[in-house]
């Protein structure tokens, strides 16, 4: 059974950092698209950034581009999310997920990490 486990959320002030980690357990998904997913409070969930299998390519939401970085170290079956200049917006539930065809809707998901950005 394949596990994502997101970590590294937390509170922060405006213009701080935080970089968010998502372990894959229960199998590899260096063969699968990853993905990072948010939800505001009373917001559906939006899409905010991939990396191909490679981490050759990657693609950002408006919102984030500029700001977020997305890299993945397959060798531990993990991706990432470096967040720097951070905003209240982005304030919400951080999902990672992992799809076997880009495009397609992902195959697994994480269960979630916090993030609070404070004025």
């Amino acid at each position: 059974q394949v596990q994502l486990e997101e970590s590294g959320g937390g509170s922060v002030q405006a213009g701080g950092s935080l970089r968010l980690s998502c372990a894959a357990s229960g199998r590899s998904l260096n063969a699968y698209a990853r993905h990072w997913f948010r939800q505001a409070p009373g917001k559906e969930r939006e899409f905010i950034s991939w990396i191909s299998v490679s981490g050759a390519r990657t693609y950002y939401a408006d919102s984030v581009k500029g700001r977020f970085t997305i890299s993945r170290d397959n060798a531990k079956n993990t991706v990432y999310l470096q967040m720097n200049s951070l905003k209240p917006e982005d304030t919400g539930v951080y999902y990672c997920a992992a799809a076997r065809t880009l495009g397609s809707d992902p195959d697994y998901w994480g269960q979630g990490t916090q993030v609070t950005v404070s004025s």
